[in-house]
């Protein structure tokens, strides 16, 4: 199993592993979770992925098993920036304003992760293993990417399998339902979650 970091300048070097974590997450989010997301040819996107943005795919084989999203804080493509902010701005109508304790923050050194999937075809047996190597790939490339915080929007049960992981996480916001699946804000201080 290997975890590949893409960007636009390097996902030429890893050859259909981009569109192939597009079709993942539409599998993940508009097949499964039946979300209203832009797609096309089989793949889900969203105003997030730029040039800006990083993307970590965990697979093996040519099968995507989990990936996740790494934008930067001072990000900004027309009128969005990242996420969390633009919810906190009331850009996005399914996404309450509350969901950060804080404003949300515009620093070089916070990255927000978004997009957290872990493919529904993903073996039992291999589930926390992916997991694993996701969080791992997420935080050492935050890392290399400069980042001293890492936000994200993830599901409120963090704090029973994030220790197992080998993370500390703070919660950031309140808990709050998102079709039937409670989530929280949390905050990752890369101090002390070093890989």
């Amino acid at each position: 199993m290997q975890s590949t970091t893409l960007s636009f300048a390097n996902m030429h070097n890893h050859g259909a592993l981009f569109p192939d974590l597009l079709r993942a997450r539409r599998e993940s989010f508009i097949v499964r979770n039946e979300w209203d997301l832009p797609e096309v040819d089989g793949m889900e996107y969203d105003q997030y992925d730029t040039p800006a943005s990083r993307w970590i795919a965990v697979h093996e084989g040519g099968q995507v098993y989990a990936g996740i999203r790494l934008t930067p804080t001072t990000n900004k493509c027309g009128i969005y920036t990242y996420m969390i902010k633009d919810a906190q701005d009331g850009l996005l109508e399914d996404i309450p304003e509350i969901l950060l304790d804080e404003p949300a923050p515009v620093d070089e050194n916070v990255w927000e992760s978004s997009r957290m999937f872990v493919n529904n075809d993903t073996p039992t047996r291999l589930r926390r293993r992916v997991h694993f190597a996701l969080t791992l790939a997420m935080l050492r490339s935050a890392q290399d990417l400069g980042a001293k915080r890492v936000l994200g929007l993830i599901p409120a049960n963090w704090p029973r399998w994030a220790p197992a992981l080998g993370c500390d996480f703070d919660a950031a916001g309140p808990i709050m339902e998102f079709d039937g699946v409670n989530s929280q804000c949390i905050s990752i201080d890369m101090s002390r979650n070093k890989q």
